[in-house]
């Protein structure tokens, strides 16, 4: 028997997750890989987040907090919002899928920059949406002029990842201002602030800063998975004004983020050490790593988040599994529709050379290839 699918469901391409370090080592017969392809921190989690779980364990048999109380009144006060402007996602993924089951119906059109993050488009395609890609700008930046251009009477839900991912790449303050300026108010507009934290432009917005303001509704989302190291956990938030929150409330999950969740991200908000290191070892790993591209005369988007694109001047993938042959776990985005890019994470010191000294082998090989001279296997040892 042949179960019905929806066709919008069985034309959908999932979305194709970064694999564990663990089964790759399997799959590939290596070990002691490093892994700098999923915008990870590379500290690891909050230290005060792991000792407020560990405090936690023994209250597991009793339901998480539904309205997650106490987090959103520290997220309040933290960032001077109103406390009924806050909502709390199974990572801000979730807060994603709840804008668009609320405020999109099928056949509603919603709009994302091109490239960016592929999960716009996928829930927009399981709601039966029609999702509009814009294609970015030359420089990779993500245009704003034709997106507003883009706009029709079926426009429902604009979506923009600030920094972009994966560019890395930010909205100017002023470009933004203009772009709410020139759009309808039945638009809501979605800023994903997922690697805010780790820019250091004074001018591009933060979606606090337009909360509850007069044109379309804005949702700044923001995830603990990053500049917090709890990616394992899932857990996010979404500001907004308050009446936004409440139509999302209606179709959000009773007991949507876990207990452990909850009391991590709570004790991870006073961990400003952390906070501080992981941002630091972030921008110093990436002046070593431009300064090392550069000396290699490859070409990089320079970036506002813990990751950046590298063009390798030849087919990305072949540079990805080469790299990944040697424990090294990069990103191709040739999935992504940039067929020389790769995408790297910024890691810990001794692994960023690792890196560097990984990727001038693997080019070094190509090219030798290329002049038909014999390539070693660079297999690990």
């Amino acid at each position: 028997m042949k179960p019905f699918v929806a066709e919008h469901i069985a034309n959908i391409n999932p979305y194709p997750p970064g694999k564990p370090i663990e089964e790759l080592e399997r799959e590939y017969g290596i070990s002691g890989s490093i892994k700098l392809a999923s915008n990870e921190n590379p500290l690891g989690p909050s230290p005060k987040a792991v000792e407020a779980i560990l405090g936690a364990t023994s209250k597991l048999h009793r339901y998480p907090d539904g309205s997650g109380f106490y987090l959103r009144k520290k997220l309040a006060q933290k960032y001077d919002l109103p406390f009924d402007s806050i909502l709390l996602g199974n990572g801000s993924n979730e807060i994603i899928e709840l804008v668009i089951r609320a405020f999109m119906s099928p056949g509603d059109e919603v709009m994302m920059p091109s490239p960016s993050f592929l999960l716009y488009r996928l829930v927009v395609q399981w709601m039966g949406g029609r999702p509009v890609p814009v294609p970015l700008k030359a420089d990779l930046g993500i245009d704003l002029e034709k997106m507003a251009r883009a706009v029709s009477d079926k426009t429902r839900v604009i979506f923009l990842t600030n920094p972009n991912n994966p560019t890395g790449k930010v909205i100017a303050k002023a470009d933004f201002e203009a772009f709410l300026a020139a759009l309808p108010e039945q638009v809501t507009v979605v800023l994903d602030e997922a690697y805010i934290e780790f820019s250091t432009s004074a001018d591009t917005p933060r979606g606090f800063d337009y909360l509850g303001g007069r044109g379309p509704a804005v949702i700044a989302l923001r995830t603990f998975s990053k500049a917090y190291g709890l990616a394992g956990l899932r857990i996010g938030f979404g500001a907004m004004d308050p009446e936004i929150a409440g139509f999302l409330n209606r179709v959000r999950q009773p007991f949507n983020t876990g207990s452990l969740a909850q009391i991590a991200a709570l004790a991870a908000l006073d961990d400003e050490d952390f906070f501080d290191r992981t941002r630091r070892i972030t921008w110093s790993g990436l002046q070593f790593l431009y300064r090392e591209v550069e000396k290699m005369g490859l070409e990089y988007v320079p970036t506002e988040a813990n990751f950046f694109l590298i063009d390798v001047a030849c087919e990305s993938k072949a540079v990805y599994e080469a790299m990944l042959r040697r424990g090294v776990i990069i990103r191709s985005m040739a999935s992504y529709g940039l067929e020389r890019h790769i995408r790297v994470s910024v890691g810990l010191p001794e692994e960023n050379a690792r890196f560097i000294g990984t990727l001038k082998e693997v080019l070094g090989q190509i090219a030798a290839g290329r002049q038909g001279k014999p390539l070693s296997s660079g297999a690990p040892q």
